[in-house]
């Protein structure tokens, strides 16, 4: 069947539901999106992991983020131990939660749940040269593939936790669509003007060290995080094995610009879970020309958005899968 005709077939079981057409607004178009993506009429969204990916940056030491490093630390032992946000959405929705040491700058805990696979003890200060080599930069990417591949589920849902980290996504943002660097720079974990003045500050001049176009893996090898590459590398492998990818809030959208910008064909397959409460998000997803599907005011990270909007995902394929078409329910259609 080529893709015209499954098209019309889609259409057809969608608009023969026992509804008014179009009544299901999104969800609709969102179950489209899912039976495209795994070719078939009667998709499943049965299971969802959560991976969180925990990296430090360099960029730290300049003093940018409210929160001193070793909070990265302490939250991967939080995410062990079951306590943090994301841990008890998680559980609540059904999802699993994995948690991956991407290249933590503090000693990690001695967990059996640890996924320990370190690039390096943090990124190098992105302010006074790059943040990672490329040989880094592609191992953190291929160490995401590997882990997307490995891990379970239905749809991938993605999570981070770094100090610091909202300074990389704005850069590689900034670099990648364009958007002015003042509009994706935010206040992060709670800096006051000042704070934020200096951010703005230290990312320019960050920004300034290479003034020539950049490709997404040298911007990421510039401005990223292990955290961030191993993000665009599991969502490049999940969306070429047919898998949703939940995208969360601005860091995980950053990873998305550069999975995007190195593989346009996986769009089919993102999700933009939600417009986050971060300053430069919404300018971001302007750019990147995606719609999301939540606004909650959410800053959190972590994956947080993205795991409350897997039962919209779940509501969608069911939809059409188990919901009653008219002629199978004796309804009238409508006029």
């Amino acid at each position: 069947m080529d893709d015209a005709d499954f098209d019309a077939q889609l259409r057809a079981a969608i608009d023969g539901k026992t509804k008014p057409l179009g009544a299901l607004g999104r969800i609709e178009a969102l179950a489209a999106q899912i039976a495209r993506l795994q070719g078939t009429l009667v998709p499943r969204m049965d299971t969802c992991t959560l991976v969180i990916f925990a990296a430090d940056h360099g960029v730290a030491a300049e003093g940018l983020s409210a929160f001193p490093q070793a909070v990265t630390v302490e939250m991967v032992r939080n995410f062990l131990a079951g306590g943090a946000a994301a841990n008890v959405f998680a559980a609540t929705l059904g999802a699993g939660v994995q948690v991956v040491d991407a290249g933590v700058a503090g000693a990690m805990p001695d967990h059996p749940d640890l996924i320990r696979r370190p690039v390096g003890r943090g990124t190098a200060n992105l302010r006074h040269g790059p943040a990672m080599t490329p040989d880094q930069a592609a191992r953190a990417l291929a160490t995401g593939a590997e882990i997307a591949r490995a891990a379970p589920g239905d749809a991938l849902a993605l999570g981070e936790m770094g100090i610091a980290n909202t300074s990389s996504a704005a850069l590689l943002l900034h670099r990648l669509t364009g958007v002015a660097l003042e509009r994706l720079v935010g206040r992060g974990t709670g800096l006051d003007d000042a704070g934020l003045a200096h951010k703005n500050a230290v990312l320019a001049a960050a920004s300034a060290r290479v003034p020539e176009r950049l490709s997404p893996d040298a911007a990421l090898a510039e401005f990223g995080g292990f955290e961030i590459a191993m993000m665009a590398g599991a969502m490049q492998a999940a969306a070429e094995a047919h898998r949703m990818v939940l995208v969360d809030g601005l860091i995980a959208t950053s990873a998305a610009a550069v999975a995007l910008g190195r593989a346009p064909h996986i769009r089919p397959a993102l999700v933009f879970s939600h417009r986050s409460g971060d300053a430069g998000h919404a300018a971001a997803l302007e750019a990147l020309e995606a719609q999301p599907l939540l606004d909650l005011g959410m800053r959190l990270g972590e994956g947080t958005g993205a795991l409350l909007a897997w039962p919209l995902l779940r509501a969608a394929a069911a939809m059409l899968c188990d919901m009653a078409s008219f002629d199978a329910a004796g309804v009238s259609r409508p006029a």
